[in-house]
C-alpha cells in the first residue's frame, strides 16, 4: 500500500501554483517594459543563486559542451519570459495566462520530435481540442489585444521548445546548477537586444537606468517570492507528491491567474464572456489531458525556476 501524501506536501504545491500565478499580475503591476522586468527578474534569480556553493561545483563539474547546450536552452527560457511578459503588456494578465495553457498543444507536437519518442495520439488529439477555444478567446479580447493574444501564443510555444530539449539533457547537471546557467545566459541575450528592442512598443527599455522603490521592490517580490521560493518548496513537494498529483495542481496556474487578476486588476471588465467561454474549453483539455495521458516520473525539476509551472510532469 501507497503512504498517504502529507498534507504538508499538498498545501507546499498549492501555494507554488499560486505564487506561478502571481507573476502574471506582478507582470501588469511592475511599469518596466517586458525587456527589462525580465532582465532585472533573470539578473537577480542569477545573483541570488551565484552565493550558493553548490551551484559553482556543478558548474565546474559539468562538461564545456553541455554548459553551452543549457547556455542555448536559457536562451530560449529568455525569449519566453520575454514574450510573456510582452503579451502582458500588449493585452493584460488574464490573456496571457491563457496563452500559457495552450503549451500542453504545442509540446504534444514538438516533444516527439526534440525528446525522440514517438507521438502520442492523445496528446494530439487533447491538443486539438484546445482549438475552438482558441478560436473564442481571439474573438472575445478587444482588436488592440489580439497582438497580446499571438505573443502569447508564442511564449506558449517557446515553453514547449526549451522543456522538450531539456529532457533530453535531463541528466546533465544539478536543477540549482542549470537553472543558474540557463538565467545566466538568458540575461546575456537581452542584454545583447536591449539596443534592437529599444523602439518595439512594450518591449523596449533602458537596463542602465535603476527601477523606482516601486518596481524594484515587486521585482524582488518576482525573482525571490515568485520564482526561487516555489522552485525550492515544489523540489521539496516532488518528494511525496507523483508527477500526476503534480501536474494535476499545476494545470490550475491559469486558473489562479486569471482569479487574481479579476479580483486585483478588474480585468473582466475588459473582457467578453465569449473570452471566459473559450478559457474554460481550452482549460477543459488541459485537466483532461492528465488523466488520459502515460504517467511518467518528475525527471526534468529545473523546469521548476525557468517555466512557471509548465512542463513539470513528463
Amino acid at each position: 500500500m501507497n503512504a498517504p501524501v502529507p498534507a504538508k506536501a499538498h498545501l507546499q504545491v498549492h501555494v507554488c501554483v499560486l505564487l506561478w500565478g502571481f507573476t502574471a499580475i506582478l507582470g501588469k503591476l511592475i511599469t518596466l517594459p517586458a525587456l527589462p522586468l525580465v532582465w532585472w527578474r533573470m539578473l537577480l534569480v542569477v545573483l541570488a543563486l551565484a552565493l550558493l556553493p553548490a551551484v559553482w561545483r556543478g558548474l565546474g563539474a559539468m562538461r564545456a559542451r553541455r554548459r553551452w547546450a543549457y547556455a542555448g536552452i536559457g536562451a530560449l527560457v529568455s525569449l519566453h519570459w520575454l514574450t510573456f511578459y510582452g503579451a502582458i503588456k500588449l493585452a493584460n494578465a488574464s490573456v496571457a495566462a491563457t496563452c500559457i495553457a495552450l503549451s500542453p498543444a504545442f509540446t504534444a507536437l514538438i516533444e516527439p520530435w526534440l525528446a525522440r519518442r514517438p507521438f502520442d495520439l492523445r496528446e494530439l488529439l487533447f491538443g486539438l481540442a484546445t482549438l475552438p477555444g482558441v478560436a473564442l478567446v481571439v474573438g472575445g479580447v478587444p482588436h488592440a489585444m489580439r497582438a497580446g493574444v499571438a505573443v502569447g501564443a508564442l511564449s506558449a510555444l517557446l515553453v514547449a521548445v526549451f522543456g522538450s530539449l531539456n529532457k533530453r539533457m535531463v541528466e546533465g547537471g544539478q536543477p540549482l546548477t542549470v537553472t543558474a546557467l540557463e538565467l545566466g545566459a538568458g540575461t546575456v541575450l537581452l542584454t545583447a537586444l536591449a539596443p534592437l528592442m529599444a523602439l518595439v512598443p512594450g518591449f523596449g527599455g533602458s537596463l542602465l537606468v535603476m527601477p523606482g522603490l516601486h518596481d524594484g521592490a515587486l521585482l524582488l517580490v518576482l525573482a525571490l517570492a515568485c520564482t526561487l521560493l516555489p522552485f525550492a518548496m515544489a523540489l521539496a513537494a516532488l518528494r511525496h507528491v507523483s508527477a500526476y498529483g503534480m501536474q494535476l495542481a499545476t494545470n490550475l496556474e491559469p486558473v489562479y491567474a486569471i482569479v487574481l487578476a479579476m479580483l486585483l486588476l478588474g480585468e473582466q471588465r475588459q473582457l467578453t464572456g465569449q473570452f471566459y467561454l473559450g478559457v474554460a474549453i481550452i482549460l477543459l483539455a488541459v485537466f483532461a489531458q492528465p488523466l488520459f495521458a502515460r504517467r511518467r516520473p518528475v525527471v526534468h525539476p529545473e523546469l521548476l525556476a525557468t517555466s512557471e509551472a509548465k512542463g513539470v510532469a513528463d
